[in-house]
């Protein structure tokens, strides 16, 4: 059975629609209407080896946290939509990215319990048009809604770009690790019998 999932999410702060297919590399197709987010979702999709096609219209007249929040809710549901009672999957990613002088950690427990542990110094307020303060507000709402431990950190680095780049590349990787099937896992990776 595909592993897909459609998103529709309307408040009134933005409108998104969002498909993810865990098992297909392509269509990657991104417009957020903030530049660096959709670099940001597009790397995490081509690392993570995911099909990934977002559109979203937001109040970007305010700023760029409602749109960015909602894009990371969205992105965590359609994980949990896809990947149903999560039978035979690996579970558990855990990988480390360089991006020059910057390298991140991101570890990733799809449990059914939603915890973020966020640990970046992200010393540039503002690149392009996007507060970089966000990224944790992003995955904090994948977290919650893809049910899942994410763990984050950036281990070193100076540039602000890279910091955030290696952690999306590092997420997409450790995603990709956690939602494999594994054919010698038997039911769910849990001795509950459900996550």
């Amino acid at each position: 059975m595909p592993r897909v999932a459609n998103i529709i999410r309307n408040t009134l702060e933005t409108q998104i629609t969002l498909t993810l297919t865990i098992d297909e590399q392509s269509p990657i197709s991104v417009d957020t209407g903030i530049g660096y987010v959709d670099h940001m979702l597009t790397l995490f999709a081509k690392h993570g080896r995911f099909g990934l096609q977002v559109k979203v219209t937001g109040d970007l007249t305010v700023d760029s946290h409602h749109t960015t929040e909602d894009i990371g809710i969205a992105l965590g549901e359609a994980f949990t939509q896809a990947l149903g009672d999560k039978t035979g999957i690996d579970r558990y990613g855990a990988q480390f990215v360089p991006m020059d002088e910057t390298l991140s950690r991101a570890v990733v427990d799809l449990s059914g319990r939603a915890y973020l542990v966020f640990v970046a110094e992200l010393t540039t307020p503002v690149l392009g048009t996007f507060e970089t303060e966000v990224v944790e507000d992003f995955w904090q709402g994948f977290a919650d809604q893809a049910h899942a431990n994410v763990h984050i950190e950036v281990l070193y680095g100076r540039n602000t770009h890279h910091k955030i780049e290696s952690i999306f590349k590092a997420m997409g990787r450790a995603m990709r690790q956690a939602v494999t099937i594994n054919p010698e896992i038997k039911g769910v990776n849990s001795t509950k019998g459900v996550i």
